[in-house]
């Protein structure tokens, strides 16, 4: 696997006990909104809900993995504990007094995989600069379809339960639906469905194939110039898009290519097209690491919104939260693995970042420009301790499944008739836990000519989760929720 440098970590990197613990029943609550007041933590804070702390020293050094889990079985499957040294203890003991203990560290295992310690504190990078689904712990025991956070959670919501005697339903969402969906779209090309057709014909000298597809080039709409009728598509199923622009068409450093249009030229037709769609910032590629690049980015989308997500899903974890939030982004939709669908923060509901720079900053604050959301052009915020918070400022609605994933030379490769068989699982955890499904569906596989990965499989994902009541979302309205 190929290891790209990344930001060297900072000095500081502990994170002390009670930022976890305020982390992690943060995100509970957010979970199960009619949580009652109750005390849950460690022993030593004499909580009326008990964790056992078996973190040991983990959290105060740079290893990004822990030792490997136990396994439990939870809601009649079988899930892996972190931070589990007495697995031969119950998972949950209910005191008669309306207490309860929990012998294994849910809560720091909560934090290790919600926060994405994993990847803050590796060095491995793919030849894009991500995080791979390779070097997860999601892959080397085999849970990323499995939103273990949410689990946990689960534990700790019976022994509140049991505690107060009352019951506590996950999250609804719009018309009491038991789940949400936000249906989006990367826009990465208008332009270019002739041109693989054409290269074809080429290159097996089909000389008339070439010709003909000259012709429709220059005296036919493109394919892929179809957001308005991926907005209808969408609509049909009482959906609306979430359509991500790139601002910048030039490629990058490395000849990845970003966008095939210039948003200027072609915003006034789109924007007349696209009146009842979210439009948010499909970043170009080296801003998920350049505050610069990234303000001018968002300065040269003609609606400047909150939404985000960055191209080739790119996300340096060590950096690109900090940027989010000194910007001002209200959400990104970025943290999903290229490789596989599923929970790259084992959590299926949007969440905030942990903010692992902020006690650093207080002794060694970085210089970072940045053009601040709000502010006119060329006004410069700089990040100081200040500025420092343990969560970031930005929801993370978490992207769960994507169409280059599902059909790819390096990814999946899934024959079409096994894309929704594939997927089910997945959404049958994120319905269980009221969460969100987050579907990215670049407009170019719209293209009828697309089989594997294109309109039918489209629609078939759309058909299912209208089937079971899905409120369909768009990302702002999903951040309105939490």
């Amino acid at each position: 696997m190929p290891i790209v440098p990344t930001r060297p970590l900072v000095n500081a990197t502990f994170v002390s006990q009670t930022a976890r613990v305020t982390y992690v029943l943060r995100h509970l609550r957010m979970a199960y909104p009619t949580l009652p007041d109750i005390s849950i933590g460690y022993e030593d804070t004499q909580p009326q809900l008990t964790v056992t702390e078996a973190s040991d020293s983990f959290f105060e050094h740079q290893q990004p993995y822990p030792t490997a889990p136990s396994y439990r079985k939870w809601l009649g499957r079988k899930i892996p504990f972190f931070f589990d040294p007495n697995p031969e203890k119950p998972l949950l003991e209910l005191l008669p007094d309306g207490r309860a203990i929990i012998y294994a560290d849910i809560i720091s295992a909560a934090f290790y995989l919600l926060s994405g310690w994993q990847e803050y504190h590796s060095e491995e990078r793919d030849q894009h600069g991500r995080f791979p689904y390779a070097a997860s712990v999601q892959k080397q025991y085999d849970f990323v379809t499995v939103p273990v956070v949410n689990y946990y959670f689960d534990v700790l919501k019976t022994a509140v339960e049991h505690a107060t005697g009352q019951s506590l339903p996950p999250r609804r969402w719009a018309n009491n639906a038991p789940f949400a969906a936000c249906i989006t779209h990367d826009v990465d090309n208008l332009y270019s469905a002739w041109k693989a057709p054409a290269k074809a014909a080429w290159q097996r000298r089909d000389w008339l194939g070439f010709g003909r597809q000259l012709w429709r080039h220059f005296t036919r709409k493109d394919a892929w110039d179809n957001l308005e009728e991926v907005q209808k598509a969408v609509a049909a199923y009482g959906a609306k898009s979430t359509f991500f622009f790139l601002t910048e068409h030039r490629e990058a450093a490395d000849g990845t290519p970003n966008a095939d249009y210039r948003l200027p030229r072609i915003w006034p037709r789109m924007a007349a097209r696209l009146q009842n769609a979210e439009i948010g910032l499909h970043a170009s590629l080296g801003t998920a690491t350049h505050g610069g690049r990234l303000g001018r980015d968002w300065q040269r989308l003609p609606p400047r919104t909150g939404a985000i997500r960055f191209h080739y899903l790119s996300w340096e974890p060590r950096i690109t939260p900090t940027l989010l939030s000194m910007i001002g982004f209200a959400y990104d939709s970025t943290l999903g693995f290229a490789e596989h669908f599923g929970f790259r923060n084992s959590y299926c509901l949007p969440f905030y970042p942990f903010n692992f720079t902020a006690d650093s900053f207080e002794h060694d604050p970085p210089q970072i420009k940045l053009f601040s959301v709000g502010s006119q052009p060329d006004v410069y915020t700089t990040l100081g301790s200040k500025n420092s918070i343990q969560t970031s400022r930005f929801l993370e609605i978490p992207l769960n499944v994507m169409d280059t994933t599902l059909h790819h030379p390096r990814y999946l490769q899934l024959p079409p008739d096994e894309v929704l068989p594939a997927l089910l699982p997945m959404l049958q955890e994120i319905e269980k836990f009221g969460g969100v499904c987050t579907v990215l569906w670049h407009n170019q596989n719209f293209d009828p000519a697309n089989t594997h990965n294109g309109p039918r499989q489209f629609h078939e994902l759309m058909r299912y989760l209208r089937s079971r009541g899905a409120a369909f979302l768009t990302g702002t309205e999903v951040n309105t929720a939490m």
